[in-house]
């Protein structure tokens, strides 16, 4: 077949990005064929879409429209050939069963889909607020960290958003870790009151393509309605998603976060980082990470008497009754990359309770006159459960 009048003309970057953002939504493997695919809708402009029941990915993109119309491609099979296309206007024109795809002197033909057959993607809820893209990608990425991975657990592989009037609170648990972060939105009400829980994996892909700068629209419904749809959309960079929200009880957590300490530690971030790095080279997999803590001195150390050992010592600001307790060290390390800080504030009660790490105060905290410590004030807590050491 001779290709001379193309359905539709698209710039090569914008091609590419939008058909990789919306295939990365898709299943790997989807339970019918058809929901690998990506629509293709061209009117006005160029339209991209991908929908698996579950999380729909939309993009809108300029074009040279001289043929509206819609297809159905694979999605991933697509996205693999637009991103190597040259760096050249891409021409696109579709037949009953096939799609062309000119660019350069690369030219290549794919199978489509029956567009009938395809889901309606979901409609968007009203918007119930909105924030800045930085403060809230920020706080997504500082408590997916400790999200759950297992499917059998749906309650622990969602994010909880508890929505207050102005304040935006987001908390996630694998019941080894629990991250918390709270931030400021504006609402459409101010009376708004919400919790919902929201696929961690869904929220994680929309903030890694977000860009920096703008405003990320939340739209989970107004006034009574305000999460009854069961789902929550995300307009943000013009591009818009939505998820269902998951149907599971998520854990009361809070009850987790002492009230108090017995001791309080402030460590430099990357020394600590690097420290742990280096002693857990010794510690077979699942091995603790342990450390020794007392006025002025942080001992790490991992390994047995008959293995390979390793030791280093730290400066830190301590305060308060000295103690050793030993962590999973990649847990820690996650934790220590999700403060966003210089320095790390450690708050104990036991060796056998679990820790809470925030962004460092600039100094350090006095004990009462009964020798507890209050927790650092901060819009930001990861808890680290400790792992029981031998003996």
């Amino acid at each position: 077949m001779e290709i001379t009048d193309p359905t539709f003309r698209v710039t090569r970057e914008d091609f590419a990005d939008s058909v990789a953002w919306v295939a990365r939504t898709l299943p790997s493997r989807p339970s019918v064929p058809i929901l690998g695919g990506v629509l293709l809708e061209a009117d006005s402009g160029l339209t991209i879409s991908g929908f698996d029941y579950e999380t729909s990915a939309q993009v809108s993109v300029p074009a040279e429209v001289s043929e509206p119309g819609s297809t159905l491609v694979s999605g991933r099979l697509l996205a693999d050939i637009a991103r190597a296309l040259p760096d050249r206007p891409v021409e696109v024109v579709v037949t009953a069963q096939k799609m062309y795809i000119s660019c350069g002197t690369a030219k290549f033909t794919l199978p489509t889909m029956p567009v009938e057959d395809y889901p309606q993607l979901p409609a968007m809820p009203e918007v119930t607020g909105s924030a800045e893209v930085d403060a809230f990608s920020e706080a997504v990425s500082q408590v997916v960290v400790a999200a759950g991975k297992d499917d059998t657990l749906p309650m622990l592989t969602g994010i909880r958003m508890e929505i207050e009037g102005t304040r935006v609170t987001l908390i996630a648990t694998d019941r080894f870790r629990l991250a918390i972060r709270e931030f400021d939105w504006e609402p459409a009400r101010e009376d708004v009151a919400v919790e919902v829980l929201i696929p961690a994996k869904a929220l994680s892909e929309v903030t890694r393509s977000a860009g920096h700068g703008g405003r990320v629209d939340l739209s989970l419904g107004a006034g009574s309605d305000v999460g009854a749809e069961g789902i929550l959309g995300v307009l943000v960079s013009g591009q818009r998603t939505t998820t269902r929200l998951l149907d599971a009880e998520f854990p009361k957590v809070r009850q987790l976060l002492p009230p108090q300490h017995t001791s309080l530690a402030i460590v430099e971030v990357d020394s600590l980082v690097q420290a742990i790095k280096r002693v857990a080279l010794v510690a077979d997999r699942g091995v603790q990470v342990r450390m020794a803590f007392s006025d002025g001195e942080l001992a790490l150390s991992a390994g047995g008497d008959d293995a390979a050992q390793a030791n280093e010592t730290l400066p830190v600001d301590f305060v308060g009754e000295p103690l050793t307790i030993a962590f999973n060290p990649g847990y820690l390390l996650d934790g220590l990359g999700s403060v966003h800080a210089g320095r790390v504030a450690f708050g104990f009660t036991q060796a056998s309770r679990p820790a809470v790490l925030r962004p460092a105060p600039e100094t350090l905290p006095e004990p009462g006159a009964d020798g507890a410590i209050q927790p650092v004030d901060s819009d930001h807590t990861y808890l680290l459960m400790p792992v029981r050491l031998p003996g």
